[in-house]
């Protein structure tokens, strides 16, 4: 028994033994290798520190890099655009593959460096000395997004563009010259350039199901023409008070940056211009654009499915914009939210027994639109819409009674213009600009008619557009006071101003007016 216990208290004893002993040598190998690691890394540090000087001895050139998209590849970089102004002089002087623009004079071409090619320019350093540094342009293709490996093809077999971008190259002894001197220069003199050659377009945007998105990047969300459109205040008929409010405030507005900063608002206001048919909102627009030097993009909600979607176009909008959704009361189920379920119902079904505007003759509903009104509210007033700068936002209605107040408040559509009918301020106006006449025998007719009858400026203006070689103001004005009379006999008889019955529609637009005139 003795000899049993011994033998077991040995084995004990040599089994710790090797557990300790296997322990240590375990611990010593780690140990080594972390002493190994920790003099690699050193040593390695160390090396790294040498290749970068001989890098330098070798190649002493830093670069810069400015692509044309940034910001999750959703916003085209206002660097890269200012850039690409600033280097179109040096470009078109130095350069022998150029890509050409559209300009504002269009008579002119804004010049560009197409891929590979390379431009020099000099930067006056504080001693007077000139410091040369080098732009070259470079592009990528993008990749496919059906997960092949060739490149510059999208979904749906459409061709998508490079991605674009240039890059300075400059001494490394010349960093803090170029960097905190020679780019914000740069930039300076890129946005006054832009706004020199600046060629104003008009928006409009690609049903969301057409979206080409490459890896994030939308490419086709909006299309554009040139801007041409010739109204502005001085042809616009309004009454000469009303009109220079207007132009106050969109003086007020586009002078406003530090005033929007100093009381934390979004630098955007938004204008609701309502009223009949035929009464000049859709001028008013042309005229704010021109007056302004303002883009306009013009939405259309049907052909947007989703709230999502509503984010992206407006994030590709620029600043210095007019955002347009004309007849907003037609644009979807967006319009009369809060009425009740059989009223809804009912417009759904094309009825108008409210009073709404019936949907356009052209108009189909989308059923894969998801835009709500809360997501258009957002749109409008949320975080989103401080995203860029110098914005106005305009809706048109002809039935602004159908509008959901929380969709017309005050700090949404800041400002509500009545479009009216032709007063006789307006008619002298349009007698001017139409008949070159200030005062005539049937002014005092006119007068008397208009007071008693309504009719659009557009109507007034046809009647005073002469139609033959034979036409002057007497009987241009003599065609006008004869429809001024038939509208007068119409309105006695119950009919509108063509001659038809009045509809629903008609007989509630007076108390849409008086609706807004309390809300102001």
């Amino acid at each position: 028994m003795e000899a049993t216990s011994s033998s077991s208290s040995l084995l004990n004893g040599l089994n710790s033994g090797v557990v300790l002993s296997l322990i240590a040598v375990l611990w010593t190998v780690v140990w080594q290798n972390l002493q190994r690691l920790q003099l690699q890394t050193l040593v390695g540090r160390h090396m790294n520190r040498h290749a970068r000087r001989l890098a330098a001895l070798v190649d002493p050139y830093l670069s810069v890099t400015i692509h044309e998209y940034e910001g999750g590849r959703m916003k085209r970089s206002a660097a890269y655009e200012e850039v690409k102004a600033y280097l179109s002089a040096s470009s078109a002087r130095d350069v022998r593959h150029l890509r050409a623009e559209g300009a504002k004079d269009a008579d002119k071409l804004v010049l560009s460096m197409v891929d590979g090619e390379e431009v020099s320019d000099v930067v006056a350093a504080d001693d007077s000395t000139d410091v040369t540094v080098w732009w070259c342009a470079y592009s990528t293709p993008p990749p496919r997004t059906d997960g092949g490996g060739y490149y510059g093809w999208g979904g749906g077999g459409r061709a998508q563009e490079n991605r674009r971008y240039y890059r300075l190259f400059f001494l490394d002894r010349h960093r803090e010259l170029v960097i905190n001197t020679y780019l914000p220069s740069i930039r300076r003199q890129g946005r006054a350039v832009m706004v020199q050659n600046r060629q104003r377009k008009l928006f409009t945007n690609i049903s969301t199901h057409n979206w080409s998105d490459v890896d994030g990047l939308v490419r086709s969300a909006w299309s554009h023409v040139v801007f041409e459109h010739p109204k502005t205040f001085d042809t616009l008929a309004m009454d000469p008070a009303k009109k220079k409010e207007i132009m106050d405030d969109l003086d007020m507005f586009k002078n406003g940056k530090e005033y929007y900063a100093r009381v934390g608002k979004a630098w955007k206001r938004g204008y609701l211009l309502h009223g009949p048919p035929g009464t000049g909102k859709s001028a008013m627009i042309a005229a704010m654009a021109n007056y302004l030097d303002y883009d306009i993009y013009d939405i259309e909600l049907t052909s947007v499915h989703s709230n999502t979607d509503l984010r992206k176009l407006f994030i590709e909008t620029t600043s210095k914009s007019i955002i347009v959704i004309e007849d907003i009361d037609c644009s979807l189920d967006l319009t009369g939210a809060r009425k009740k379920k059989k009223e809804a119902a009912d417009d759904d079904d094309g009825g108008s027994k409210d009073g709404g505007a019936p949907p356009k003759p052209d108009m189909k509903k989308d059923a894969s639109s998801k835009v709500t009104l809360s997501g258009l509210l957002n749109f409008i007033d949320g975080l989103w819409s401080a995203c860029g700068g110098e914005r106005l936002i305009v809706f048109t209605t002809n039935h602004v009674k159908k509008l959901d107040p929380a969709l017309i408040r005050r700090g949404r559509m800041d400002k509500h213009i009545e479009m009216s009918y032709c007063c006789f301020e307006a008619f002298k106006f349009l007698a001017k600009t139409y008949l070159d006449v200030d005062s005539h025998r049937l002014f005092a007719a006119v007068d008397e008619l208009l007071s008693e009858v309504d009719m659009t400026p557009a109507d007034v203006a046809e009647n005073l557009t002469p139609k033959s070689l034979d036409d002057n103001a007497d009987t241009c004005l003599a065609a006008l006071v004869k429809e001024l009379e038939k509208a007068k006999e119409n309105k006695s008889k119950g009919k509108n101003a063509h001659g038809e019955d009045k509809d629903e529609d008609e007989d509630e637009e007076d108390d849409d007016v008086e609706v807004v005139e309390k809300d102001k």
